[in-house]
């Protein structure tokens, strides 16, 4: 990600568990990658500065969250309008996928979930990989 966003951009690494980030830093200072900024976040909270954020991508761990509700109320917080937050998740309706169902998300589930918070948009969903979905949202700015 580090190389997509480019010299310009920054990568914001989020993780609850300290060792994850030290692994992520290691690697940054091994390959000599500057634009990189590791986040320690909580069950409930990333922790992302408030409307800074123009992507979060989320891979296979939206289903494993212990305060769903609270920690996409605070990502939400923290994209731009026109942001987009993006949720990788193994398809739960289709038994070709190797993982234990707990471990699943359906396209229709996570729509129905981000339907709370009003300014997400479902825009699309890519169902082209093998076992998982891409399933990206738009925040919208909110007309009063």
């Amino acid at each position: 990600m580090a190389q997509l966003v480019g010299e310009k951009g920054k990568v914001l690494a989020v993780d609850i568990q300290k060792e994850m980030l030290d692994l992520i830093n290691a690697k940054a200072r091994k390959e000599n990658v500057a634009n990189i900024e590791t986040i320690l976040g909580t069950e409930q909270d990333p922790k992302l500065p408030k409307e800074k954020v123009d992507l979060i991508i989320l891979v296979d761990v939206y289903h494993e969250f212990s305060h769903p509700y609270e920690m996409t109320e605070k990502m939400m917080q923290s994209l731009k309008a026109g942001g987009r937050l993006v949720l990788v998740e193994f398809k739960a309706d289709d038994p070709k996928v190797p993982i234990k169902k707990v471990h699943t998300m359906s396209e229709k589930q996570v729509v129905k979930e981000m339907e709370a918070f009003k300014e997400l948009k479902h825009a699309k969903t890519i169902d082209s990989l093998p076992w998982q979905n891409v399933i990206i949202f738009e925040k919208q700015k909110l007309q009063r």
